[in-house]
């Protein structure tokens, strides 16, 4: 096996299933299994993509994981790594869907630069603009503060002030980054090997970034790939309440990568500042959803 595919569902039927049929309706030179992890959905959206996807399911093309309950993303994505046998591995949002021959020219730059350990493409929103989480530098306080002060926006191709989001990088570009997004993100299993599965402690948000972290640090490149791409349905609307989630969750992570990587690195003062940022920008989020009608 040549690739192990892993998405997974959690109330997204529609796009799970655009997700599923842009890969298996393309003839592919490589070999492929689909590990579909439903995280507790509970909305009958797990039962229609069975009936959907029946054959490739019984050709064994699709594997179904379901879990007994939402324990977040990582968790839901270690439950298919722990079973999947193939040279290569590939984390797939399940509201994106591949563009092209994105996969096997993910597959060559692999099979071609040895010393890349994970890999990420070119990621379009619905309105044709770059996903800007798809490369990244790492949120050092320094980096972090660029950003919450709105100097990344007001200097979007500076390259001190837009490290985050690498605006002054060529988008079709092939280049090494800090981090690249998990909505695509294609690995080495021998990488995963050394480095181990992703954070459980992460919810959702963030659980790529530290799973970059630990990957260079052990000597591995994080390769952008902007010859390949895929569209991310980003941002489908939500209740109040899930998006009061999805908040809070995005800042936890901020937190745990923080106290994780950088907070024996730098004065107390220093990690208090931070802290009062995360938590007073949480806050702020947090009171404008409450009230925004």
């Amino acid at each position: 096996m040549d690739l192990s595919i892993i998405m997974v569902n959690y109330r997204t039927y529609h796009f799970t299933r655009k997700a599923l049929e842009s890969i298996i309706t393309k003839n592919h030179l490589f070999s492929f299994k689909i590990y579909l992890v439903d995280n507790a959905s509970g909305d009958g959206s797990l039962e229609k993509l069975e009936a959907d996807f029946s054959k490739e399911i019984n050709q064994k093309i699709i594997k179904i994981i379901p879990s007994s309950e939402n324990k977040g993303f990582a968790y839901a994505n270690n439950l298919a790594l722990k079973e999947v046998q193939s040279k290569y591995v590939l984390l797939l949002n399940s509201d994106t869907e591949i563009q092209g021959n994105c996969l096997a020219e993910c597959l060559h730059y692999l099979e071609t630069h040895k010393e890349g350990g994970a890999l990420g493409c070119r990621v379009l929103l619905d309105d044709g603009s770059l996903d800007k989480a798809c490369r990244r530098s790492f949120p050092t306080p320094l980096v972090s503060f660029y950003r919450m002060t709105g100097l990344s926006l007001l200097f979007p191709e500076s390259k001190r002030f837009n490290q985050y989001n690498l605006g002054y990088m060529d988008e079709n570009g092939t280049y090494e980054v800090d981090s690249i997004s998990g909505a695509f993100m294609m690995l080495r299993s021998q990488t995963i090997e050394e480095v181990g599965f992703l954070d459980e402690e992460f919810f959702m948000y963030g659980e790529d970034i530290d799973w970059c972290y630990r990957i260079k640090a052990r000597g591995w490149k994080v390769v952008y790939h902007g010859g390949a791409q895929i569209l991310h349905h980003k941002g489908a609307s939500g209740s109040r309440k899930q998006k009061s989630k999805l908040i809070y969750e995005f800042y936890r992570a901020m937190y745990i990568f923080y106290e994780k990587h950088y907070r024996d690195n730098y004065l107390v003062v220093v990690n208090a500042m931070v802290y009062m940022a995360i938590g007073g920008q949480c806050l702020i989020k947090l009171a404008i959803n409450l009230f925004k009608r």
